[in-house]
């Protein structure tokens, strides 16, 4: 029996290594996407097991091309700008990117006669503001993003819905809420909570930690548990449709610092950094994950609390 051939852009990305993980166990063939000033040392212990392919998304030809030689049954779409907070000064970017480089994929991906399945990893930023009334969040809720980052995003999965109404290709839009593991950037939370701790256990820094806004909610999952999801949905999810993978759990920014520094033995000071407030934040983002659970059965492995262990350990791992 042949294996099942996937192609990943932003393969050497957080989630997209993790992806790569995930379906090398499965027993996929596994092609990738790497940009080539992306570091690719996620990559490292996979290197062997993979196709790998220099792309820019932004090159529509090049994605043609290299579409064209894989031929993939499904392509998981995760290339991005994928920050927030840097999509406000880098909009032009983010734009290009997390739209025109969509537009460069599907338009490559509607010749394939073999494609089961063209996953696009979406966000729960397109959704902005939100009442506590109206939480969890389903899929059907309206999206009034606040970022370039979820505008850009937006744009993205109708875009996706338009291939699929339009020319048949078989979208699947897998709207990923916040997640975060080992190997994440450090532009992210908890991964930029848990470098501090390492490095300040390390003597690398004071032992004083800085944050910005600590109230904020926002539902976490683990990327290992994401990217199960992203396969999940291509093998069984139905085309055209968008899903939500999250926890379904809401838990404030301060809950997840104090979790981290109860995992280290060092008296550490917390301080707000003005420069790490955002001017735009949303209080509370909590997602409705029963459809997606309904439909492929989703089902979360770790905790919350494995997530934090986990990527400090990486990140002492990482400074030592």
């Amino acid at each position: 029996m042949t294996s099942p051939r996937a192609f990943i852009t932003g393969i050497a990305g957080f989630a997209g290594s993790w992806l790569a993980k995930e379906l090398l166990q499965q027993g996929y063939e596994v092609h990738g996407a790497i940009y080539s000033k992306h570091p690719r040392n996620r990559l490292r212990e996979l290197r062997k097991s993979l196709h790998l392919y220099e792309l820019n998304i932004t090159n529509a030809a090049r994605c043609r091309e290299v579409i064209a030689a894989v031929q993939p049954d499904y392509i998981f779409h995760l290339a991005a700008q994928a920050s927030v907070g840097q999509s406000f000064d880098k909009e032009r970017l983010t734009y290009k990117l997390n739209f025109d480089g969509t537009l460069n994929i599907v338009q490559a991906a509607v010749g394939l006669s073999g494609l089961k399945a063209l996953l696009f990893v979406s966000s729960s930023d397109c959704f902005g503001p939100v009442k506590g009334s109206e939480l969890p969040l389903s899929e059907a809720h309206s999206c009034r993003p606040i970022s370039p980052y979820g505008l850009s995003k937006l744009a993205a999965e109708h875009l996706c819905r338009y291939y699929h109404a339009q020319y048949g290709l078989p979208t699947i839009i897998a709207r990923a809420f916040n997640h975060s593991g080992p190997g994440q950037d450090p532009t992210f939370v908890i991964s930029a909570f848990a470098r501090q701790i390492a490095e300040i256990e390390a003597g690398v820094q004071p032992a004083v930690l800085k944050v910005g806004d600590l109230s904020p909610k926002r539902d976490f999952s683990d990327v290992r548990d994401i990217v199960t999801g992203y396969r999940l949905l291509a093998e069984q999810g139905k085309a055209g449709e968008t899903y939500h993978l999250c926890s379904g759990i809401a838990t404030s920014i301060k809950t997840l610092l104090n979790s981290l520094l109860k995992n280290s033995q060092k008296k550490i000071t917390v301080r707000v950094d003005k420069n790490r407030l955002r001017k735009n934040d949303v209080p509370v983002i909590r997602g409705d994950n029963r459809k997606v659970v309904q439909a492929v059965g989703y089902s979360p492995r770790y905790t919350l609390n494995d997530t934090l262990r986990d990527t400090l350990n990486y990140w002492r791992r990482a400074t030592g």
